[in-house]
């Protein structure tokens, strides 16, 4: 008989025998945490610190980004892959964010709800919903989950979505299930738990802290 679904709480629980409790770090300003978190897509940690250092050494202030010729952004973050892409990206959002505030001081976000906030950071230029939640996340304090690769491996693996469900379908799921307070703690641990133990592929489903209640154990 195939397993249900084990508790978030049970998860969370194991997770933190696992990992421990992460530990807080000073919070960037929010159009940082935004900037690094499009510089972060398809790339590793240690490519998306490069490129952020490399970025902000190109442009000291951020507001330059929002004059600059796209060519010049993509040359600043070329070593953390899609340069010509994310240099589209930073522009734009640069340029909407100035237009529509006056400024790139995003500290507002943190008075409004996380539904308007979430949106008001959707409707830029290349914000999708892991972008802004990571953003609300960290910079701002808000109690949002993001899901990325190896939250949404995860999610699927322990039962609570089909395996042809998407990211939308794992952030609600998310959103609705996790206990509150513990979006930071659980997030971070997933993926830790996804990057060392439930790989895509040959997951070490031997050393999982989840093992016994995980239906898709092989």
């Amino acid at each position: 008989m195939a397993l249900r679904p084990p508790p978030v709480g049970l998860v969370r629980a194991r997770l933190r025998d696992r990992f421990g409790v992460p530990r807080r770090r000073r919070p960037a300003p929010p159009f940082d945490e935004l900037v690094q978190t499009i510089l972060s897509q398809n790339t590793t940690d240690l490519n998306s610190a490069r490129t952020f250092a490399a970025l902000t050494a190109r442009f000291p202030e951020w507001e330059r980004m929002a004059t600059a010729r796209p060519a010049a952004i993509a040359a600043a973050i070329r070593a953390g892959g899609l340069a010509d892409v994310k240099g589209r990206y930073l522009k734009d959002a640069t340029r909407e964010i100035l237009t529509r505030r006056g400024n790139l001081d995003l500290s507002f976000l943190k008075r409004m709800t996380n539904d308007a906030a979430l949106a008001w950071l959707q409707s830029l230029p290349g914000v999708g919903a892991k972008t802004a939640r990571v953003v609300l996340l960290f910079a701002c304090g808000k109690d949002v989950f993001p899901v990325d690769t190896h939250v949404l491996r995860i999610t699927k693996r322990l039962g609570y979505l089909s395996s042809r469900r998407g990211a939308d379908a794992a952030h609600r799921f998310w959103d609705e299930n996790c206990p509150p307070g513990a979006a930071r703690e659980l997030h971070i641990n997933l993926i830790r738990h996804g990057r060392e133990v439930c790989h895509a592929r040959r997951p070490l489903c031997d050393e999982c802290p989840l093992a016994d209640v995980c239906p898709s154990r092989s």
